[in-house]
């Protein structure tokens, strides 16, 4: 992604274009949640699939990058359905004490897809124009669809329900303005950005008035309330806004600052992705054992505990320190994140089980959404204090070109703003850590099936 910004420039957008796509997935997360019940599992699967193979294409036409944020906002339209739904279907296949072990069983097969995905990325770079970063995305769509239209099969029920379109436009409209409002913070924005707060003020008193008058509201308060989901989805909101800090920025840093290739920044998210999938296994195992409030906590813990060395980073630093951490991080978000939707899950009855393990997913979208804003602004209002032009230096010092003189001049600008972004992500990690300890001891509410 940083070599992409430096040939379509306009890197003040960079954040954009990470958080258009968690904006959209974050805002149609519940929709299609309900639409899964509605349509049945295979249709809105399809249908989704559909719309990120289109936004795929548009990705690699992009000509500049406001272009790319609107194409990946198709993406991300796509992508709202893929997660919630996917384990929507897991939760009709398996019984409650089933579910731990078959969650581990699909983090490790998004790691490997993980692993696989920077190391080809860096590979594609390397070798092929960028726009087949996207377009790779449809021949794995097409094969994916073919296997769900083939062998999933379902009976859907003729219930009547309905879907809170107005609930869902108000919601979608309360966290873009967020966004605009976090991202031009700062002199230069001030304006837009006041704007933009009151209209997310706006849109999300309306939303609350809309959910409560709803019939079949997106977001039902009462369940969020309780003291288990509420908690639960605070640490893993928080948890997001740290994991995308780190998966946004690094590859920046590993690249344009200690002069790495996109082969090997794509190795240190790499290890982030290996710990992931195998810590959520290791959890997923004990969780009878140890419990799933403590697996929760020292998953909590090892956020911190992997942010650390990234606040450490100096152009010189050897890539296993930058790998350590995201790999220690890795173990942290396999811990915490699988815990965290098991726990969810067994604190209601069947009835609320789709529901709860939804708002779970969208705390986690929405953090990572609003981690990309955020860690975004604290790096764009650094480079703005620094010298004239330092946006179109680092813009091409991302695309390989410049003086040497001025490469020098903005590594260092731009190692100092992504050290500010690496001490939020340490920041927000605490946090998360703090949280955690507020989360009860799991309970299973009556009707749930065992």
């Amino acid at each position: 992604m940083p070599q992409i910004a430096g040939q379509l420039g306009d890197l003040q957008y960079y954040a954009w274009v990470f958080s258009s796509f968690l904006l959209a997935q974050t805002a149609t997360t519940v929709v299609f949640g309900k639409l899964a019940d509605l349509y049945g599992r295979r249709s809105v699967l399809l249908v989704s699939i559909g719309i990120f193979l289109v936004g795929s294409v548009l990705c690699g036409f992009a000509w500049s990058m406001p272009s790319l944020i609107v194409f990946r906002l198709v993406q991300g339209l796509g992508a709202g359905a893929i997660q919630p739904v996917s384990i929507t279907v897991i939760g009709d296949l398996y019984a409650t004490h089933e579910r731990g072990k078959v969650q581990g069983w699909l983090a490790s097969v998004w790691g490997v897809s993980s692993v696989i995905g920077p190391l080809a990325g860096g590979l594609i770079m390397q070798h092929l124009n960028w726009a087949w970063i996207f377009w790779i995305n449809v021949p794995i769509g097409l094969a994916a669809a073919a296997g769900f239209y083939l062998f999933l099969r379902e009976t859907v029920s003729t219930q009547e329900r309905s879907v809170d379109a107005i609930g869902a436009g108000l919601f979608t409209v309360a966290i873009a303005a967020l966004m605009v409002a976090l991202t031009e913070a700062g002199p230069a924005g001030s304006g837009t950005a006041a704007i933009a707060a009151l209209v997310c003020i706006a849109a999300g008193a309306l939303f609350v008035v809309q959910e409560r008058r709803a019939r079949d509201p997106m977001i039902a308060f009462t369940l969020w309330a309780r003291r288990t989901i509420a908690a639960t989805n605070a640490v893993t909101l928080f948890s997001g806004m740290a994991v995308i800090g780190l998966t946004t920025f690094l590859p920046m840093y590993v690249q344009a600052v200690m002069g790495r290739s996109p082969l090997e920044a794509g190795f240190m998210l790499t290890a982030m992705v290996l710990g992931w999938p195998m810590a959520a296994t290791v959890g997923a195992r004990n969780f009878g054992r140890l419990g799933l409030r403590p697996i929760l906590i020292f998953g909590a813990a090892l956020l911190p505990v992997g942010a650390i060395p990234f606040v450490l980073l100096s152009p010189l630093s050897p890539p296993l320190v930058a790998g350590f951490g995201s790999l220690v991080m890795g173990f942290g978000m396999g811990f915490l994140s699988t815990a965290a939707i098991v726990l969810i899950q067994g604190s209601v009855g069947w009835a609320e089980r789709g529901a709860a393990t939804a708002s779970n997913l969208f705390a986690r979208n929405l953090g990572s959404t609003l981690g990309a804003a955020v860690l975004g602004t604290v790096l764009n209002a650094s480079l703005a204090r620094g010298h004239a032009g330092s946006l179109q230096q680092v813009q091409q010092l991302l695309a390989g070109h410049g003086s040497a003189a001025g490469a020098v001049a903005s590594r260092a600008g731009l190692a100092h703003g992504l050290h500010l972004t690496f001490w939020g992500v340490l920041l927000i990690a605490g946090v998360t850590l703090a949280l955690s300890v507020f989360v009860p001891q799991a309970t299973k509410e009556h009707g749930a099936p065992t």
